[in-house]
C-alpha cells in the first residue's frame, strides 16, 4: 500500500474501534486511537505475516504489551482476515474471544498482555530464540510510556542489548497521558531517550502518527548491527478525533451516540479529503 492508502486505512480503523467500543460501553479509547497510525504501518505494510497461517514458523512477530489498548488491533486483524470481520460485533461481549486485552486464543495474537511490562521480557525470549534457531523473523513490541515506570522492562532493556539482539525492536507510543494524567507528573520518565541509549539501544525518535516517518523508520532497522531498536513514536492521544485529542479524560471514556456520529463524520471527512489528495497525486 502506498502513502496515502495506509492514511485512509488508519482512518477507517479508527472509525471501526470507536465503533465497537461505543457498542460494548467499555474500552480503552484514547490510547487506541494513538497508536492506530503505528500498527497501520506495522502489519499493512511492514510485517511478514500471513492471515492464512498465523502460526507460520518464519512469521514476524507482534506484542502488544500496551495489551490494554486492543481495540485497534482487533479491527486490524479481522480486517486482515484473521477472522471473521462480524466477530468484532461480540467484542467485550459474554463470552466472546474479544476481550478488552489481546488473548492468544485468537489467530494473530502471540500472547496475553496488559500494560505491565511484561510485554518486552517475552518479546527478548522470542528475539533470542529466532537467534539461536536461525531464523531470519522480527520481534515488534509496543509499550505505552505510562508502563515504562515498570521495572520489567529495563531489566528486559538490559537482556536485549547483552544478546545483541538487532532482531528487536521496541516501540513507545509516547502520548504523554496515562489513566491518572500526565506521564511527568505520576512517574517523570525524561530523558527517555538517553535512558534506552544508555542501556545499550539504538534509539530512533520519530512523529509516531506520521505514517511516511513510520513506514521509513521500521524499514530501516536494524540500522546498527548487534543492537535492538528502541522508537520512540511521539503520538498524540485520541488522534483523530478532534474533542480527544491530548484530553486525558479520554483514556477510558466511551463515546456517547452524539460523540460517535461526530468522530466518525470528523473520520469520514479525511478520509474524502485523503481520497482526493490521492487522486491529486496520481493526476
Amino acid at each position: 500500500m502506498d502513502i496515502q492508502a495506509l492514511k485512509i486505512k488508519a482512518a477507517q480503523i479508527r472509525m471501526d474501534l470507536l465503533t465497537i467500543i461505543h457498542r460494548a460501553k467499555t474500552g480503552h479509547t484514547g490510547g487506541s486511537l494513538s497508536n492506530t497510525d503505528i500498527l497501520t504501518a506495522l502489519y499493512y505494510e511492514v510485517m511478514n505475516i500471513d492471515p492464512s497461517n498465523p502460526k507460520w514458523a518464519d512469521r514476524d512477530r507482534f506484542i502488544a504489551s500496551k495489551g490494554h489498548s486492543v481495540e485497534s488491533l482487533w479491527c486490524i486483524l479481522a480486517d486482515l482476515g484473521f477472522f471473521p470481520k462480524e466477530e468484532l460485533e461480540t467484542y467485550s461481549q459474554f463470552g466472546t474471544r474479544l476481550i478488552g486485552h489481546p488473548n492468544n486464543k485468537v489467530p494473530g495474537i502471540e500472547m496475553n498482555t496488559g500494560a505491565l511490562g511484561h510485554g518486552l521480557p517475552i518479546s527478548v525470549g522470542m528475539a533470542l530464540a529466532a537467534k539461536r534457531d536461525g531464523r531470519s523473523y522480527r520481534v515488534f513490541c509496543l509499550m505505552g510510556d505510562g508502563e515504562q515506570a515498570e521495572g520489567s522492562n529495563w531489566e528486559a532493556a538490559m537482556a536485549g542489548a547483552h544478546y545483541k539482539l538487532d532482531n528487536l525492536v521496541g516501540i513507545i507510543d509516547r502520548n504523554g497521558l496515562q489513566i491518572s494524567g500526565s506521564t511527568e507528573d505520576v512517574m517523570g520518565l525524561e530523558p527517555l531517550e538517553d535512558k534506552w541509549a544508555a542501556f545499550g539501544w539504538n534509539v530512533i525518535s520519530i512523529d509516531g502518527n506520521d505514517m511516511e516517518q513510520l513506514v521509513s523508520t521500521f524499514r530501516s532497522v536494524p540500522e546498527v548491527e548487534g543492537k535492538p531498536t528502541l522508537i520512540v513514536a511521539n503520538t498524540v492521544k485520541g488522534k483523530g478525533v478532534s474533542f480527544a485529542e491530548n484530553v486525558p479524560a479520554w483514556h477510558h471514556h466511551v463515546p456517547n451516540d452524539e460523540q460517535l456520529e461526530l468522530a466518525l463524520a470528523e473520520l469520514s471527512a479525511t478520509i474524502e479529503q485523503l481520497s482526493q489528495e490521492g487522486q491529486v497525486h496520481k493526476s
